[in-house]
């Protein structure tokens, strides 16, 4: 296959979960309705509330999600591949959640997960976070075949570590839904998601909330579709709102072939 279509979309969702799952739904529908073959949401794209706490509520087994179970009724009806940004399921820790995206196929059905295993910690005068009060670290890398090259999973902070991405093969597409602070996007979100890029001759798919939440949060936005060259093909800068591109398979199998920086690697990247 030569090209594919695919659309990152964008949210600033609240603390009412059937309305951001009604707005979740619209942006798919409308993805789908502009050819898109893959789509994928925002990280926390059902529940942004003020209290963290609200979304371990919600942490139930993948086995039997009702969140999962409205994605692959989604992805089945749409026949899209959808990653559902990030689902709460539930972890040994008491009071605890993993914070999972869980990448659905065209037939509904739940092709992989991947637990987040970098946790953010921020804290200045005016903003303090701390997903570990929250949240268990996952253990594994997760990569996944698509019809059209490898995908490698990746949530939010984990941007900040670029071995998770030099693991084992190379990613032909790299997928990070986010909820990027305002504070810390400005400074480092593009810069970060244009050197994964780069540095894997990959195509970055970055969705992101963006805009004001319950609680005083902000998230920066700026969700992007990047081309192994590092160039943005297609970008949403604040609110609601998609980003689409087909992506040139043959145009990345080409640069790999002139930069075979890939096959030049010297230091492997242990665990």
């Amino acid at each position: 296959m030569d090209s594919v279509r695919v659309a990152v979309l964008q949210m600033v969702s609240g603390d009412c979960l059937a309305t951001n799952l009604t707005q979740a739904e619209a942006l798919l529908r409308q993805a789908a309705a502009e050819g898109a073959e893959f789509a994928q949401l925002p990280e926390y794209f059902y529940l942004m509330p003020a209290d963290e706490r609200a979304r371990v509520a919600l942490a139930a087994p993948v086995s039997d999600h009702p969140l999962l179970a409205w994605a692959q009724g989604l992805a089945r009806e749409l026949r899209i591949w959808l990653l559902a940004g990030t689902l709460p399921l539930v972890s040994d820790e008491p009071g605890k959640m993993h914070n999972s995206s869980l990448l659905i196929d065209p037939r509904g059905q739940l092709a992989s997960r991947y637990d987040k295993l970098h946790l953010f910690g921020f804290c200045t005068g005016q903003e303090q976070y701390d997903e570990a009060a929250t949240m268990s670290p996952g253990r594994e890398v997760v990569s996944h075949a698509l019809p059209w090259g490898q995908l490698r999973l990746g949530i939010c902070y984990d941007l900040r570590f670029p071995e998770l991405f030099r693991l084992g093969p190379a990613p032909d597409f790299i997928a990070l839904p986010a909820a990027f602070t305002h504070t810390t996007g400005q400074a480092h979100w593009e810069l970060l998601l244009r050197a994964r890029a780069v540095e894997n001759l990959a195509f970055v798919l970055a969705s992101a909330q963006g805009g004001h939440h319950p609680g005083g949060r902000r998230t920066f936005g700026h969700s992007m579709i990047i081309d192994p060259w590092g160039r943005i093909l297609a970008r949403i800068e604040e609110g609601q709102g998609m980003a689409i591109a087909t992506l040139d398979l043959a145009a990345q199998r080409t640069l790999r072939r002139q930069l075979p920086a890939l096959d030049h690697r010297k230091i492997s990247v242990g665990p």
